[in-house]
């Protein structure tokens, strides 16, 4: 007899989401601060708490989502299939949401959907799991949701991360915006703002 142990969702599925929802949000409306990622899942062996738990929140059966190859798995999948609904692109161009694995590399701005002039909001949101949300290199926040400026030091970025944002910020309104989670917590960043090295 076949066994199938998709992991553990939330334990309360609405009140876990609606805090972890509240989280994301508080994260990209106040650009670079830390909100911690209450009702988190325990998510399954390859996929982490917090990736789970913004996974959860995030998806549904309309929403398309890429896998970095750490969680391109068949338990990761099923794990999606069984809370979500959602489906798997291989593509980060025609994905929602973009789930990064921690150690895995963040696929490149330029390489997930844009978005249009006309439907900006459809565009990819990176979700990565970095090591860290302090301790890596300063760079400078600034612009909407930010009171002069807002220093930040996640651990894991790309070397060139910097680059492709400003790339990224370019395109405004147009672009991607990016969710860092590490140890309980989220970061927004969201394709408004412009980021600096320190």
């Amino acid at each position: 007899m076949l066994s199938h142990d998709f992991g553990a969702g939330f334990a309360d599925p609405v009140v876990d989401a609606q805090a972890a929802f509240r989280a994301i949000l508080d994260a990209l409306a106040n650009p670079g601060t830390q909100q911690k990622l209450a009702g988190s899942s325990d998510g399954s062996a390859a996929l982490g708490r917090e990736l789970a738990s913004t996974l959860l929140t995030l998806s549904d059966h309309d929403t398309t989502i890429w896998l970095s190859p750490a969680l391109d798995t068949a338990e990761v999948k099923g794990f999606v299939g069984f809370h979500t609904g959602a489906t798997v692109v291989s593509d980060p161009a025609k994905a929602n949401f973009a789930f990064v694995a921690l150690g895995d590399a963040v696929p490149e701005l330029a390489r997930c959907n844009l978005g249009s002039q006309e439907y900006p909001d459809r565009s990819t949101t990176i979700v990565a799991e970095v090591p860290a949300l302090d301790g890596g290199a300063e760079l400078v926040l600034r612009g909407p949701g930010i009171r002069e400026m807002q220093a930040i030091s996640p651990v894991g970025l790309p070397a060139d991360f910097v680059a492709q944002w400003g790339e990224n910020r370019e395109l405004f309104p147009r672009g991607v915006d990016v969710l860092l989670v590490a140890g309980g917590r989220v970061m927004g960043l969201p394709r408004s703002s412009r980021i600096v090295e320190a």
